[in-house]
């Protein structure tokens, strides 16, 4: 797989990363372990470097699944982890200021084509500043690969059911950005997810998406986005709707929204 640096701090990583929460964490029932570390290894064998995880996923659990399955390239990952610094759901203020005490790798935090905020003010302080930016729910969770419609059910422990942007109005609503991926996919002969992530990737030659899934064959799917070229006519279609297409639902219940660093 190709990969990116992530600004200019000399972290290279493989162009498409993996989000590890939804093994164990958040999306309903957890992976088996010896399941979920074969996944993380068949993705190191598809040439990802780059895999999130985090202490509150479980908690604890994820990351000793995670680290279990990449005990072979342990190395490479504490690398990553010690002498880069990054930021998740920060606000501009706190990047500048992060920033200005220990330089900051990347900025970790939501950005798909059904979630477009950082662009006003994030991205722009990023390049000033030479930072990578790491997409996470870069396909909408689960939503913009067109495996979910207004007659979906999830697990009752799973976390979409209590997002505005997942009830059932919201998402017959929101369907119009799912065809709208379909029929660029149709023309490039790829998949909506893989369309929903090649437009991320070309955002900016400094941004790594970090999908997540439980599915080889959605692994599979994912690391083949990378191979995914939208030219500028695709862009300027995706631009174009994006412009009249309405995104309903908020991103997430007021409680947890009024959490994030703004």
């Amino acid at each position: 797989m190709q990969t990116r640096k992530l600004g200019k701090s000399g972290l290279e990583v493989s162009t498409i990363g993996f989000g590890c929460m939804g093994l164990d964490f958040a999306y309903g029932q957890a992976m088996e372990k010896p399941d979920a570390i074969s996944l993380l290894r068949k993705a190191y064998e598809l040439g990802i470097t780059f895999f999130d995880t985090a202490e509150a996923y479980g908690p604890y659990t994820n990351e000793e699944i995670v680290g279990e399955a990449l005990a072979t390239v342990r190395n490479l990952i504490a690398e990553g982890k010690v002498r880069h610094f990054g930021l998740s759901e920060a606000g501009v203020k706190t990047i500048r200021r992060a920033h200005a005490i220990q330089p900051v790798a990347a900025l970790q935090s939501e950005y798909s084509l059904w979630w477009r905020e950082p662009e006003d003010e994030v991205l722009p302080t990023l390049e000033e500043l030479g930072i990578g930016f790491v997409p996470f729910s870069p396909l909408g969770k689960g939503f913009l690969t067109g495996a979910i419609d207004d007659k979906t059910t999830f697990a009752k422990d799973d976390f979409r059911n209590v997002v505005p942007r997942f009830s059932e109005a919201a998402r017959k609503a929101n369907l119009a950005l799912v065809d709208l991926l379909g029929t660029i996919a149709a023309r490039k002969r790829a998949t909506r997810g893989q369309i929903a992530l090649a437009w991320l990737l070309a955002q900016k030659p400094w941004i790594v998406p970090i999908p997540g899934t439980t599915k080889v064959h959605r692994l599979e799917e994912n690391v083949g986005a990378a191979n995914v070229a939208l030219n500028v006519a695709d862009l300027s279609e995706v631009a174009a709707a994006l412009s009249r297409i309405r995104v309903d639902g908020d991103r997430y219940p007021a409680a947890l929204q009024a959490n994030i660093d703004r």
